[in-house]
């Protein structure tokens, strides 16, 4: 007997074309060799024009789709639709399949591929999280009647194992997907969804930073520090999350001794992280530097914010190399430097920091130019006495 139950499905998200055959999750329909059913499907697969494939996938369910069958009949539609990137379609005949079947994995990883390639990040996410109730389901499942526990265990085993390449897949495509929303709030949440839907993928943790990263960007500061501190609770070193938070908290002068206290900890983490393997040496050598450099201007930041105007200078100053590939947190180190300046009468040093800010193209530029033209032309000097 041969299975035609079985999806083609993919291996990698960069590779969309590459597929292998995975063990079935979900029901197995079996068609017995030379049977007409089968004849009828080697027909099918064997077909290359378009509407002739279409006209005998359409006969072979008028004439076979009834009861199990219907959901090789679904499968052969999905496929079908899939290659011919007719996806809505495509989604109507999973769905029908899913009735059918609510636990076919593959069909599944079909409906994530379907909705990846249209770019469809609702479905992406739906289906997403349909991928993961059924290998959740499946590996809870106790062994069905007749089947002794340990080759039950042996079994299931065999077939996560069968079925790891096409899970990494769902959840690269969903995070993947979802990463590329352009509505900064939208992104944010759908990424949150993710990580809730999917809590232990290595992409998880990944998906809520660039969330609280994201919330930043659509100034919704409430969700931004609840994701930040959700992050730093379960991972008190995550570089970003203690730039984000630092950052924040100094900007807005509050919690500072918390703000310092991050900053502090950044920089020293930003000194002794090490490189990724995949990240070559003088692009970590130009993160590891931003980072640090960010963590120093957050401390001076925090000085500002404290009075300290001594120990900012020194903070941003060690900042400004570092900051050198960054031009809105350069301009923005040096605008800052200004003011410490100025608070230290140091007025013709201030004048060229704001003349630095204003040098590069950044949201600071403007700022530091309608600084500069409120500064006196000279430093006003003292007589010395006679």
């Amino acid at each position: 007997m041969r299975a035609y139950a079985k999806q083609l499905v993919l291996i990698a998200m960069l590779l969309p074309g590459s597929v292998l055959p995975a063990q079935q999750i979900g029901k197995y329909v079996p068609i017995n060799a030379g049977s007409d059913a089968d004849h009828a499907m080697t027909e099918i697969n064997a077909a290359t024009d378009p509407a002739q494939k279409l006209a005998l996938i359409d006969k072979f369910a008028a004439q076979f789709g009834n009861g199990d069958m219907a959901l090789v009949a679904n499968e052969t539609y999905v496929n079908y639709y899939i290659a011919q990137k007719q996806y809505d379609k495509a989604f109507e005949y999973g769905d029908k399949l899913f009735a059918l079947d609510p636990g076919n994995f593959n069909n599944a990883v079909n409906m994530v591929r379907a909705a990846s390639e249209k770019g469809d990040t609702e479905k992406l996410l739906s289906y997403g999280e349909k991928a993961q109730s059924i290998m959740t389901a499946y590996k809870a499942a106790p062994a069905p009647e007749g089947i002794a526990a340990e080759r039950w265990q042996q079994d299931k085993a065999h077939a996560i194992e069968s079925n790891q390449d096409n899970f990494n897949f769902v959840q690269q495509a969903v995070y993947g997907g979802v990463y590329q929303t352009k509505d900064a709030a939208k992104r944010a949440d759908q990424l949150m969804r993710f990580a809730k839907i999917s809590p232990d993928s290595p992409y998880a943790m990944q998906a809520m930073g660039v969330a609280a990263s994201s919330y930043q960007q659509a100034q919704n500061a409430p969700k931004m520090m609840e994701v930040a501190n959700a992050i730093l609770a379960k991972d008190p070193n995550n570089l970003g999350m203690l730039l984000l938070v630092s950052d924040y908290y100094g900007e807005k002068g509050e919690q500072l001794d918390k703000a310092e206290s991050y900053a502090q900890k950044a920089a020293t983490v930003a000194d002794s992280a090490a490189r990724p393997i995949d990240v070559p040496e003088d692009q970590w050598k130009q993160q590891a530097s931003l980072q640090k450099g960010l963590a120093l201007s957050t401390l001076g930041q925090v000085n500002l914010q404290k009075k300290n105007n001594a120990g900012a200078v020194q903070n941003f100053l060690a900042a400004a190399p570092l900051l050198k590939s960054n031009d809105t947190s350069y301009a923005r180190n040096q605008y800052r430097l200004g003011f410490a300046l100025l608070n230290l009468k140091k007025i013709p040093e201030a004048k060229a920091a704001f003349t630095e800010a204003a040098s590069v193209n950044s949201p600071y530029k403007s700022y530091a130019q309608d600084k500069l033209k409120a500064l006196p032309a000279t430093a006003s000097t003292r007589k010395k006495p006679s």
